[in-house]
């Protein structure tokens, strides 16, 4: 902003205030305030179009016919002053009829002027009303009128709030009339489906005061707000929130260097010189920028803008004290919950009843958050670029993860549909419900065993919600990836203790901690895995457990206290070799022996066991199989192990499919050289979870499966109708001589026997 613009600006912001503090009635304020607006800016005609009803009304003007005052209407989108609204952005035009949405209203007596001028006049990120000014002569307006008029617009939406000229509630309704229905397209995180209200993780905070009372007392309070936003961002760095190496550090270098620019502080301050308060000139300089972003075609320089505008989120919840989430006001009703990024503690902080979905402008198949949202049952869409231009806090929102989309917006018809879907899915649900004390067992009267996967101790009630023959796999790191510092040894004994109390007779299988490599914790840095170019592979799981030892023996010390007079069922990740296998063994029968010294109570046996993800322990399972009880194949890992397939990279998610006969075959393989050997096999992952693939399972011999708790019920109807001689014999065929498309060829003859595999 010039010097002459905060001149100009202050000038009418100064008669604004007295206008404002007035006992006129809200007409005769208007009225006012385009006396006063063209007079400043010498101005022959100034004029408020404010939205009523869907349309936008001149409700008061100097220059134009005062006939035409509440009888002027016009569409959003229709005409320059429907155009500004509609785009929420500036015109400045020596020639108005010359314009394409240029639409001529007689009853104005606008014939003799040229130029034409506008902004919007906004409230809640939305156009309520549009302020102009018009001239005889043909000529484009300086920037320093242009900006004085959009500093002015910000005081208007004030007095048009709190002289009740539009209703807030209708206010939502015509930005979405304004905008309407708009479908998203992301990446799919978690499946499922979901319908809900929109609500931002860090919600935008509303401005109440726009002229500042005593201006220097608002500068100091900019400048603190900047102090204290510059230690968060170094922190933030400091403390790798955001992981190691990569994009995020990139992240993190754009915004300090936003947050130490001279040009943005210079810009607020100068907003504050002309009279706007703290908050007022953060969004002053906030709606210059979002109207700058809508004219960047560069992707580059538009995410830049877009890191530009959630660091002045940032600044205004700081200088407006309204620090808190979404989580800590609470969810009123069924939410789809928005944000750029989200940390698992983040997540679990939010009332599981009214959470229905996530949707990030970033976000990877392997983030934490997806870790833990998948356990909630929580759909989520990722890689949703710009959401803050298209999604308003409270838009109503249909979440399809299934098909990577999210309808903004929608219509009654598209609600009708989804309703359709949804009800459908409960119906489905409620068959599956109904399975809960069913024992899955094949036609051929062969007992399946269908157990869940957890993390979290709230996962334990699925047990009994689904009937399930126990936990699987429970994925320890949860605690880890939480907590702010590594858990004591204390916390982890109470957390397995629970857990195993609640399962009662049925068994737990404990996976010590799969950490490092995509799931970093702030708190455990490593040298040589730094910065590591495919992290899948790297330092990670059992690799960092034996190398930071005393990690593992606190753990293991903890599952052996916990499992005190009943079985321990523990199982090791990412095991390449047989000796990283001994080794870990090693450590808890190190901790047992001095557990026996201090004549601890001891858990009754421990069977020990490993996760198959790595390709290269299955060219040595005849050295393993005599030391372990049990082996769980990890589908996930070793899919994209197979075929060096990063599961998080979605050009690669065609080529990332179990029912490739590559897959099947090395999992048959597995399967015949543990037979006989007394060692338990089954499969955890994704992979069991979905009907089709089940049913390869079942044909290649597997017996046992660990999954997502949502998919017992229907694995369970799956196995009921399943014949497994001839599922058997078929396999067989389709490995032997694989077709071109083996999904299909089992779809099909899945359909011919009524086993619905969707």
């Amino acid at each position: 902003m010039t010097s002459g613009a905060v001149e100009a600006a202050r000038t009418i912001l100064t008669s604004l205030h007295e206008v404002m503090a007035s006992r006129s009635n809200a007409q005769a304020k208007l009225n006012t305030v385009v006396e006063v607006i063209g007079e400043s800016l010498d101005s022959e005609v100034c004029s408020i179009y404010l939205l009523r009803e869907g349309m936008l009304e001149l409700f008061a003007t100097r220059g134009l016919a005062q006939e035409a005052v509440h009888v002027t209407r016009m569409a959003v989108g229709e005409g320059l002053v429907g155009t500004i609204a509609d785009q929420t952005g500036t015109l400045n035009l020596a020639e108005a009829a010359a314009h394409p949405d240029f639409s001529y209203r007689p009853e104005t007596g606008e014939d003799k002027f040229h130029s034409f001028a506008g902004v919007p006049i906004v409230r809640r990120e939305r156009a309520v009303g549009v302020l102009c000014v018009q001239h005889v002569e043909p000529r484009r307006y300086e920037e320093v009128e242009i900006e004085a008029l959009q500093t002015v617009a910000m005081v208007l939406s004030e007095l048009i709030h709190n002289a009740d000229l539009i209703d807030e509630e209708n206010a939502g309704a015509l930005g979405s009339a304004q905008i309407g229905p708009e479908q998203l397209r992301g990446l799919t995180l978690v499946k499922g489906l979901a319908s809900g209200a929109a609500v931002y993780h860090q919600p935008r905070v509303t401005i109440e005061h726009v002229v500042a009372e005593d201006t220097e007392a608002e500068r100091q309070r900019v400048i603190l707000a900047f102090e204290r936003m510059r230690e968060q961002i170094d922190r933030m760095a400091n403390q790798a929130e955001f992981g190691v190496g990569g994009e995020h550090e990139e992240v993190l270098e754009t915004y300090r260097m936003f947050a130490y620019d001279e040009g943005w502080t210079r810009r607020i301050n100068e907003a504050i010189d002309s009279g706007l308060t703290a908050e007022a000139a953060i969004e002053r300089v906030q709606q210059r920028t979002r109207m700058r972003m809508r004219q960047i075609d560069d992707p580059l320089l538009a995410d830049r803008m877009h890191d530009l505008e959630d660091l002045a989120n940032r600044l205004l919840r700081i200088v407006s004290g309204q620090i808190g989430t979404a989580a800590s006001m609470g969810l009123r009703n069924d939410a789809i919950l928005i944000a750029r990024n989200l940390g698992p503690a983040e997540l679990l902080e939010y009332d599981k009843r009214r959470l229905k979905g996530v949707i990030l402008e970033e976000g990877s198949l392997t983030s934490h958050v997806v870790i833990v949202a998948r356990a909630m049952g929580i759909p989520v869409l990722g890689r949703v670029r710009g959401l803050r231009g298209v999604v308003r806090e409270g838009d109503p929102l249909l979440l399809d993860a299934d098909q990577g989309t999210a309808l903004v917006r929608p219509s009654p018809g598209v609600v009708e549909a989804f309703d359709t879907r949804f009800a459908r899915n409960r119906e489905r649900q409620a068959v599956y419900a109904g399975l809960r004390d069913v024992h899955p067992t094949t036609r051929d009267g062969t007992r399946i065993k269908v157990m869940i996967n957890a993390g979290l101790r709230d996962d334990v009630a699925n047990l009994n919600l689904t009937g399930a023959d126990g936990i699987g796999l429970f994925r320890t790191e949860f605690q880890f990836l939480v907590s702010a510092t590594l858990p004591q040894r204390e916390k982890q004994t109470r957390l397995y203790r629970d857990v195993m109390d609640a399962a009662g007779d049925r068994p737990v299988v404990f996976r010590t901690v799969d950490i490092g490599g995509d799931k970093t914790l702030p708190y455990l840095r490593h040298d040589d895995g730094e910065g590591e170019e495919n992290p899948a592979m790297g330092w990670r799981a059992l690799r960092v457990a034996l190398e930071r030892d005393a990690l593992l023996k606190v753990q293991a010390r903890a599952l052996l206290e916990a499992a005190a007079g009943r079985p321990l069922n523990v199982m090791f990740p990412m095991v390449a070799e047989p000796w990283e296998f001994d080794a870990a063994k090693a450590v808890f029968e190190g901790q047992l022996a001095w557990l026996r010294g201090q004549k601890k109570v001891l858990p009754d046996a421990i069977r020990y066991g490993v996760m198959l993800e790595v390709p290269a322990l299955a060219e040595q399972l005849d050295l393993l199989a005599p030391k372990i009880s049990f082996l769980s194949i990890g589908t996930n890992d070793l899919t994209q192990f197979l075929f060096a397939a990063d599961r998080s990279n979605p050009k690669l998610a065609e080529r990332y499919d179990w029912l490739s006969p590559a897959i099947l075959r090395f999992l048959r393989r597995v399967v015949r050289m543990l037979d006989g050997t007394g060692v338990d096999i089954s499969v955890c992952g994704e992979m069991g979870g979905r009907r089709l693939e089940a049913l390869a399972l079942l044909g290649l011999g597997i017996r046992r499966m660990s999954i997502t708790p949502a998919a017992i019920g229907p694995i369970k109807e799956l196995v009921g109708k399943v014949d497994l001689a001839e599922i058997t014999t078929a396999m067989e065929g389709w490995l032997a001589s694989p077709p071109l498309d083996l999904r299909a060829e089992m779809s099909a003859w899945a359909a011919q026997r009524d086993i619905h595999v969707d």
